[in-house]
């Protein structure tokens, strides 16, 4: 560590190229191992699964319902806690409203019913309010809080 450190500067034309990569003959190029993947097509999605046709249908009809209080409307608001498609293609919508003394408690699940009920391909739709867990304004989606100013 005492001994004095010596920087040497070499002053060169140009640098040494390396030596170019070579294949060897009898090398064999491996599989691309996206190949089976990419030649996969993607499982079908049943209209009754999220993502399906159905299911996409009965959440754009909630999305047409508003708050009559709030001006988003109750899907984005975060009200809809569970949608399920049976077999027999019957909507079940599990839900909440914002208080337990919301001035539409009687009105809006009929009117939630009548909504989901004239998708076409719903046999029939069910709505459940429920009170646990309570709503809070965490369960709102960006978009309706940007809409609120909340964001």
């Amino acid at each position: 560590m005492n001994e004095e450190r010596k920087i040497r500067i070499e002053q060169v034309e140009e640098a040494v190229k390396p030596p170019k990569a070579r294949v060897t003959p009898d090398f064999e190029r491996k599989r691309d191992y996206l190949a089976g993947f990419l030649a996969q097509k993607p499982e079908e999605i049943l209209p009754a699964e999220p993502g399906g046709d159905l299911y996409e249908a009965v959440i754009a009809a909630l999305k047409d319902i508003y708050d009559p209080e709030i001006p988003v409307n109750i899907y984005d608001l975060g009200l809809i806690y569970e949608v399920r498609i049976t077999p027999e293609n019957h909507a079940l919508v599990k839900m909440t409203l914002t208080t337990p003394h919301c001035p539409v408690a009687e009105s809006m699940p009929g009117e939630i019913e009548l909504r989901v009920g004239s998708v076409p391909g719903v046999g029939h739709a069910e709505v459940e309010l429920v009170w646990d867990p309570p709503w809070d304004p965490q369960k709102m989606t960006d978009e309706a809080k940007l809409e609120l100013g909340m964001l």
